[in-house]
């Protein structure tokens, strides 16, 4: 097997705009993220929120209305639409929500894999054999058999082949295990994790399943359009934008409502994040703080 190196993945101020019944709606609204070559990483948050926007302009679908999104340190709006086309082929593969959105119903998966990566050799790169890419995400028994002959969660694997036919530097997957239920959800989940540790791919997951994003090592919620909060191996994190913006988490907000003056003041070595009519010297250990030095 031919492993291939997973690529870094970043936005700065990333900003997308659609344009809907006459007017402007912002779905990103100035996103600050960072995804390690190799990472796993998961998009939370609520429907309308901006994730799978997010996706679609990290696969090279859409072009940002401003900021940057840069993967292996490409800034992917400087590419004309050849080299769009060339990255899209060779470097980034993608997951659409709902299995047969990514499948033709009249090949096998065996067909449906080989057909995923003819455009790749077309630009002259190689790509893994069928029945090995099969084999990575646990369905190479089905390789011949009808799509319709499937299980929900054999097609979801099948899905999953496709996305990684050409083992991407990039795995964008938007809800790969929606409608699925628990067993194949978790089989779905292991393979992605098989993918990530046998090839070296980078892979970014939408999914809205708290139990999907507990198994992952790290979770982005993107709330608003804009990173609402990070977590770490089940440890929930507020995030400070580049531009010093802080989102707190829902918790946070059912005592400090949108609006409220807030005082941020380092007290003892922390930094403590108290309503404005709070003093200092009346509050007991604050809930959110920071550490300073």
């Amino acid at each position: 097997m031919s492993a291939r190196t997973g690529v870094g993945v970043s936005t700065r101020g990333l900003v997308h705009i659609y344009r809907s019944e006459g007017h402007d709606v912002a779905a990103l609204s100035g996103v600050d993220l960072r995804v390690a070559a190799g990472e796993i990483v998961g998009l939370l948050g609520p429907s309308g929120a901006g994730k799978s926007t997010l996706l679609t302009l990290f696969g090279g679908l859409l072009r940002p209305s401003a900021g940057a999104v840069q993967v292996d340190g490409v800034d992917l709006g400087s590419l004309d639409d050849a080299a769009l086309d060339e990255y899209r082929s060779t470097q980034v593969g993608m997951v659409l929500q709902g299995a047969g959105r990514n499948l033709l119903p009249y090949l096998t998966p065996r067909q449906n894999v080989e057909f995923a990566g003819q455009s790749a050799v077309a630009r002259g790169r190689q790509v893994p054999d069928s029945e090995e890419v099969l084999e990575l995400v646990g369905v190479r028994s089905a390789a011949d058999l009808p799509l319709g002959r499937l299980t929900p969660g054999q097609r979801q694997l099948t899905a999953l082949a496709v996305g990684v036919a050409t083992y991407p530097g990039l795995l964008l997957a938007d809800e790969p295990t929606s409608q699925l239920d628990h067993e194949s959800r978790d089989t779905v989940l292991a393979a992605i994790a098989q993918v990530n540790a046998t090839v070296g791919t980078t892979v970014v997951v939408v999914t809205h399943d708290p139990e999907v994003a507990s198994r992952l090592p790290r979770t982005v919620t993107i709330r608003d359009g804009r990173v609402g909060g990070e977590g770490r191996l089940g440890e929930e994190y507020a995030v400070v934008s580049a531009d010093g913006s802080l989102a707190l988490p829902p918790a946070a907000l059912q005592d400090l409502e949108p609006g409220t003056l807030v005082r941020v003041h380092p007290v003892n070595g922390w930094w403590t994040i108290l309503p404005a009519d709070v003093e200092i010297e009346d509050s007991p250990l604050p809930p959110y703080r920071g550490r300073h030095e």
